[in-house]
């Protein structure tokens, strides 16, 4: 029995919605792309096969640097008191100060060195006994000693920092053009604080940092991006296989790569090159595990880590294209 023309008309249309409102990951543009490239070398696209893992990111006790834990008594701190750091150590030691969370840790830790050094390059150590002034110079010491660490462990401890890297991530979505430039300001900001934290002029403010860290924590950029090479890498060498087993074919080849591709080698290079540069700016030596994972996974230049391997089959997917030659309509 025929279907009602107006049945079929909310089918078509029912079809049309659906159509608009289609598959726009990663894995679909790369099935689409796929089947243009069969399509123009007449043969059958490959099964997809799924791109390896990310690995986890180090845990908590494998990240951090060991800071011990400074303990003194009020007396000998109150007769420091014209350093200014009584109200400082008194508001970090109270209930809301000891769970504060390590990016307020890094900016009270900074603002104590900052007290102590002004301090002691003045002329208040005259006026200190013996003992005082020798315990504002052990002090001073330490805190200087211990910055660098205590920068290190501010990000590397942040909710924020390791949710970039969380394994429950997906590619991204491909686009013409990708806004990260929240992200992007925030490593910057990152970093200035790392290269700025023994300046006395330069002044952190908490609500810019903490904005900062809130932008990283809307979306775990870093893992999108490995996991957007690793899809890359796996969808190209599939594509590169098409391309050479139809080489000796005579046939021409005018399919352009799309340029979502080229997006996500821009945006991730950018992303690496900003990651790399906040850990090797910090003047320690990153735990084993966190050296490991950044040389296996963040490298740029490691043949074995994501970028690499994305530029090794992006490279030969290019070459293996120029040699078709070019179609020519009638």
């Amino acid at each position: 029995m025929p279907l009602p023309s107006r049945l079929l008309w909310l089918i078509a249309a029912t079809g049309v919605l659906l159509s608009g409102c289609g598959d726009h990951s990663a894995e679909h543009a790369w099935g689409q792309y796929h089947q243009q490239l069969a399509a123009a070398l007449d043969t059958s696209p490959p099964a997809p096969s799924e791109p390896r893992n990310i690995d986890a990111f180090p845990e908590r006790q494998q990240r951090l640097i060991e800071v011990s834990e400074t303990r003194d008594g009020m007396l000998n701190i109150y007769a420091l008191r014209e350093c200014q750091i009584t109200s400082l150590i008194a508001a970090r030691n109270n209930q809301l100060g000891r769970v504060a969370p390590p990016s307020q840790h890094w900016l009270y830790e900074r603002a104590l060195w900052q007290r102590l050094d002004a301090c002691w390059n003045s002329d208040i150590p005259d006026s200190l006994s013996d003992d005082d002034k020798a315990r504002l110079a052990q002090l001073n010491e330490l805190k200087t000693e211990q910055l660098p660490a205590v920068s290190w462990n501010a990000i590397f401890d942040s909710e924020e920092w390791v949710k970039s890297f969380s394994r429950a991530s997906s590619p991204l979505p491909p686009q013409a053009s990708l806004d990260i430039s929240e992200q992007q300001a925030a490593l910057s900001y990152l970093q200035r604080m790392v290269d700025q934290q023994f300046s006395q002029t330069w002044e952190q403010d908490s609500s810019t940092l903490e904005n900062h860290l809130k932008a990283l924590q809307e979306r775990p950029l870093s893992a999108e991006m490995l996991r957007s090479l690793l899809l890359a890498e796996q969808r190209l060498s599939e594509a590169n296989h098409m391309l050479a087993a139809a080489a000796d074919d005579e046939i021409c080849l005018s399919l352009e790569t799309p340029v979502w591709i080229e997006t996500l080698a821009e945006h991730a290079q950018q992303w690496l090159v900003s990651v790399n540069q906040l850990i090797e700016a910090h003047p320690v030596t990153p735990p084993d595990a966190v050296a490991a994972y950044q040389q296996n996974w963040l490298s740029l230049h490691r043949p074995e880590a994501p970028w690499q391997q994305f530029q090794t089959a992006w490279d030969m997917h290019t070459a293996l294209k120029s040699a078709f030659s070019p179609c020519v309509s009638d």
